[in-house]
Parts: C-alpha cells; structure tokens; sequence
C-alpha cells in the first residue's frame, strides 16, 4: 500500500470516526436527542450569533501576537493569515497538523522567510500551544479550589497528567536552552526513541545534531519574544473562554458557576490535541458535554452550547482558510530568497517524515 493511499484511508477513516461520534456518541452521551439539540439551538438570534463570531476573530487576533513574537519580521496582517490557512487545512485531517506546518512553511517561504527562522517559530509556538493547553486543567483546579465548586475526580486526574506532563516538557525544554551538555543528552535521547521512525528516510543530520543547531535560535526567540508570546496565548484562550461562557449562558446553561465551565472548556481544549479525528472533532464535544451534565447542566442545553461552540471554534476556521488561501493567492512573492537553503539543520527540520 503506497503512502498515498494510507494516507487517504487514515483521512476516510477519521471523518467516519468524527462524524459517528458526533452523530451518534454526543447526544447518547449527552442523554438528550438532536431535534432537543436544534429546539434549544433556536434560542440563538443572528445577532448574537454575529457577536460569536466577531469573539473568534478577536481570539485569533490575539494569536498573531505570539506568531509575530516566534518569527521577526513577520506583520500581524501576515500572521493572521498564515495562521487561518493552517489551522483550516488542520481542522479537515486526522492528525492534520503535519500538514498545516507544510501549509504554513509554504507561505512563509513565499514571503521570504529563510528556512531556520521558519524551522525554530514552528518549535517555539509548538511548545508555546501545547504548555498553554496543558496548563488549562491546572488553572481550572484552582478555580474551583477557590470557588468552593467542588473538585470531580476526573478532572483532578486530568490535571496531575497535565501537571506532570507538562513539567516535563518545560523542564526539558529550559535545559536545552541553558546547558548545552543538557541539550546533547536530550538529543541524544530523542536520536534512541525517533530513530525507528526514520528508517526509511536518508538523513543528513541525527536529531542531537539538530538540537545543538538550533539552540541558539530558539534561545535568541525566547529571550525576545516569550511575554509578547505569553500575552498572545492568554488573549486567545481568554476570549475563547468568554466565547464558551456567553454561549453556555445563551442557549440556557445558566446554573453552573464559571469555575465549572473553565474546566469543562479546558478538558475541551486539552483534547482538541486528539489526532484520531480532525482537529479532535468528536472526542472534545463528548468530553465536554459529558462533564457539564455531570455537573447539572440540562443535557439539551449543555449538547446546545457545545456543539454551537464548534461550530464557531472548529468549522468556522475552514471558510476563513479558504478566504485566507485566496488573499495569500494575490499577495506578492519574494523570489530569490533561498538564505539557508542549504543550511542541512533546516531541511531536517522542515522536511516532513516519509510514513
């Protein structure tokens, strides 16, 4: 089987899975049905639904302010861009975040961008995303400590993995940035555990080769970049969480306390990493509504928000993909600027694994 066809069948297979667990799994889940679902969707005026979507794009807006501070030079307009035709190309395949890096490296290259400032923004915002998600568990945790809401077992384990795993990814990610014995060590390690995956590929550089490369770009991004980076990641999540609440608070789950929605919002987001379905459609939905109505939330009315939040959240993204697609289109391309095509760290970095 060609790795094209593997391909296609992985993406058959987890629009099938998405559309069953959607389908089927959430309103079971949710213990309600979807003409509920619908009946209580109508509570939604067009205006309101204007003001949903004027959130998302000042969410994403929010977003271009850690895209610019991973990669100089780049202007928010530009970020914008780049970020909704990723993201859309990510939110139509399982495990379609491979090739929203492809869809982003493109039109960055396009731009001029040289290779190594593309290669080290895609590690730095990577760590950036997956640190802010783990860390919404944990958040949700004091919240209800504070608000005397109640701590479900399910969440509190939640947040240990989080917690866990999230130092661990801190901790190896600060050592390579001070210690260069450290940052051996940890390539060295990832060179035992990634070596398999590259056997069918020629390599020019081992992975602790790579990470020495790269060291000293990363350091420089951080030093510059990580309180514009911060901001712009707490100003997204920010305004989705606002987006989620004034949702929740519109189609009628109005009992819960905020507490209680940050959590099921941060389990929600946590699990958009799910790369069985694209963007974790289905997995999250189910996630999340099941935690509303095991905290007394009105299963239509929690099936209602959940699903509305997606919509706005996760399909929404595909028609300003496709708009961002066509401004990229026109826009004008810088030839000539291959810098460091040559650079052998940058094409490991860059260049997508053969499956």
């Amino acid at each position: 089987m060609s790795a094209r066809t593997k391909q296609i069948l992985r993406a058959v297979v987890g629009l099938a899975l998405a559309v069953a667990l959607l389908g089927w799994g959430f309103p079971k889940v949710a213990q309600t049905t979807w003409s509920e679902v619908f009946g209580q969707l109508e509570q939604v005026t067009p205006w309101e639904s204007l003001g949903f979507g004027a959130l998302v794009l000042v969410g994403l807006g929010c977003y271009t302010f850690t895209f610019t501070g991973s990669l100089p030079g780049l202007s928010q307009w530009r970020a914008f861009i780049v970020n909704i035709c990723g993201s859309s190309v990510s939110n139509l395949l399982p495990g379609g975040g491979a090739v929203g890096l492809a869809a982003t490296y493109t039109i960055l290259r396009s731009w001029g961008f040289k290779n190594r400032d593309v290669s080290t923004s895609a590690i730095v915002t990577g760590v950036w995303n997956t640190l802010a998600r783990i860390a919404l568990p944990i958040v949700a945790i004091v919240m209800l400590w504070f608000g005397n809401d109640g701590l479900p077992r399910s969440l509190t384990s939640a947040a240990w993995a989080a917690t866990v795993s999230g130092l661990a990814i801190f901790a190896a990610f600060v050592a390579i940035l001070a210690s260069e014995r450290a940052a051996q060590s940890i390539g060295r390690g990832l060179d035992r555990v990634l070596g398999p995956l590259f056997r069918r590929r020629k390599r020019t550089m081992s992975v602790s080769e790579l990470v020495h490369d790269m060291r000293g770009r990363i350091n420089e991004v951080v030093r510059t970049g990580w309180v514009q980076m911060t901001l712009g990641m707490i100003g997204f999540f920010g305004f989705y969480y606002l987006l989620f609440v004034l949702i929740m608070r519109t189609v009628g789950v109005d009992m819960l306390p905020l507490g209680i929605l940050f959590a099921a919002f941060a389990i929600g987001r946590l699990l958009t990493a799910v790369g069985v379905t694209p963007g974790g459609v289905g997995v999250t939905e189910i996630a999340s509504v099941a935690a509303l109505v095991g905290w007394g939330a009105s299963p239509e009315a929690a099936a209602a928000g959940i699903f509305l939040f997606s919509i706005f959240t996760h399909l929404m993204e595909v028609p300003l993909g496709a708009l961002g697609w066509l401004v990229w289109s026109m826009s004008p391309r810088i030839k000539g600027a291959t810098g460091d095509d040559d650079d052998p760290a940058d094409k490991e970095a860059t260049q997508p694994a053969t499956p």
